[in-house]
């Protein structure tokens, strides 16, 4: 363990035989004396206790370097610095989107060109049928392959952008259980109604249906792309029904030969099993109690597409074009031209 010597005003390893002369200086104890703006200590009387005197000594680091310190952990609430080190990087967005505020913080918002909610103004599925596929629908890229930033789309702030998730503590979210080997994001105009309750009794989850983009390219986070459903994961998360859509982009060199999940196991084997372990283990990491699945088995293209079809039709009746009554006080934003606008 190094020590600060007042005798020579150097960091070294102490000297047993006089450790009166030798101060700690933790790690802990060098950020609350940072945040608390610490002033260098008098030259010729180092106090004994420097967090109460507020003060670092000469010599335990370069002025300039104590003032970059000082400034950091002073600040380290504003948008001006991104914690535990995490990379101010281009999000890698798409070219029909538009960024504001510093990508890795809670101002950070990504919207779309063309459509005025990322939520409500999407197709569901490919306009014209063109696909010769029933089973293809619309994908919205919230975060893209290998990139941990917690992003989703916001239900309640006006467009619907998508924005990084927030922790309990208010900071940033991040997975922390590896990086995510697929896309990730949601199909437009649908919504998990809690009202809506699977055979053991969860209710939807609250939000647009969740996909997992099982090919092997990097989709741009807020891009829209045309993907072909396989089937489909339960997941039991905190009580609530969290379905998985898993799908294969149209543009995915794979995409030809896979159309279910007995061709996702025989092109790409043990996908499903991965998926399943991150599903169930991805919370963990963060000290969490495991997930789980309704099923082990996931569902056939069928059954998910009747699951689509379910909750594109709670999503109608959320925006008041149904024919079943949700009540006003979820507190969402619907007032787009494809919802309620």
């Amino acid at each position: 363990k190094v020590m600060y010597d007042i005798s020579d005003n150097v960091m070294k390893v102490p000297d047993e035989s006089r450790m009166d002369d030798f101060i700690s200086i933790s790690g802990s104890k060098m950020r609350l004396l940072a945040r608390n703006g610490a002033v260098p200590c008098s030259a010729t009387d180092i106090p004994t206790d420097l967090v109460e005197s507020n003060c670092v000594p000469k010599g335990f680091m370069v002025p300039k370097g104590w003032d970059i310190v000082v400034d950091y952990y002073k600040n380290i609430d504003s948008p001006r610095w991104i914690p535990w080190s995490r990379p101010v990087v281009d999000p890698g967005a798409a070219s029909r989107t538009e960024g504001s505020g510093k990508f890795g913080s809670k101002d950070f918002q990504l919207k779309h060109k063309d459509y005025e909610s990322f939520w409500h103004d999407i197709p569901m599925k490919p306009s014209g049928g063109s696909y010769g596929d029933d089973a293809v629908v619309n994908f919205v890229t919230e975060i893209p392959l290998l990139m941990t930033a917690k992003m989703e789309v916001m239900k309640d702030l006006p467009g619907n952008p998508i924005s990084q998730d927030s922790n309990d503590d208010g900071s940033p979210r991040y997975y922390t259980y590896g990086t995510p080997f697929f896309n990730y994001g949601y199909i437009p105009q649908t919504w998990e109604d809690p009202a809506f309750k699977d055979s053991l009794g969860n209710g939807g989850d609250n939000d647009p249906l969740d996909v997992m983009e099982i090919g092997s390219q990097r989709l741009e986070m807020g891009s829209i792309t045309p993907c072909r459903v396989l089937g489909h994961l339960e997941l039991i998360d905190e009580g609530e029904m969290d379905n998985k859509i898993l799908c294969i982009s149209l543009s995915d060199p794979d995409a030809t030969k896979i159309h279910n999940l007995g061709d996702l196991e025989r092109v790409k084997p043990g996908t499903i099993d991965r998926l399943k372990d991150w599903l169930k283990k991805y919370k963990t990491s963060d000290g969490k109690a495991e997930n789980s699945l309704a099923s082990e088995d996931p569902t056939s293209v069928k059954e998910a597409m009747e699951l689509i079809d379910e909750t594109h039709s709670r999503w109608k009746n959320l925006c008041g074009k149904g024919t079943g009554y949700v009540s006003g006080d979820h507190g969402f934003w619907l007032d787009a031209a494809g919802c309620k606008g």
